[in-house]
């Protein structure tokens, strides 16, 4: 079967069409490798999100495990966001970005931070001002990432 230029225009401007009233557009990369930023918070812990569930933050789609956990995202994203654009912090003390695993994390002061491995996790839970120090070293480093997430 061969596309005629009509037909590979129509195919091109469908996919610029706008959403659907009603539907929020979605787009960027996925934030927590999928997992629901507000489940952190909760007594257990890290739940994957749903593609039923998503909203789009910070030029990141975020995923939820459900309505109420993404209602409660979209009311205050600063809560629920990682801190230091997810990166490790042990990483950000170094002054250079590490990517972290998003099941390798603490709830320091009401603020989610992640980490490369439960070792540097141990390292900042046994000196909280760790932390402090790494959202001190921060914002000369978050120029350096892709759109200066926060």
């Amino acid at each position: 079967m061969w596309l005629t230029r009509r037909d590979c225009a129509i195919l091109v401007l469908a996919g610029l069409a706008e959403p659907a009233i009603g539907q929020t557009p979605v787009a960027g990369p996925l934030a927590l490798s999928g997992f629901d930023p507000v489940s952190y918070f909760l007594p257990k812990g890290p739940r994957a999100g749903s593609s039923a569930f998503e909203a789009s933050g910070g030029g990141r789609t975020w995923r939820f495990a459900g309505a109420a956990n993404r209602a409660a995202y979209l009311r205050d994203p600063a809560v629920y966001t990682p801190r230091l654009g997810g990166y490790d912090v042990v990483g950000i003390l170094d002054g250079r970005l590490v990517d972290a695993d998003p099941l390798v994390f603490a709830v320091i002061e009401e603020r989610l931070y992640l980490f490369r491995n439960a070792e540097r996790r141990d390292r900042v839970l046994a000196d909280p001002k760790l932390a402090e120090r790494a959202e001190a070293s921060w914002p000369s480093l978050q120029p350096l990432t892709d759109g200066g997430r926060e």
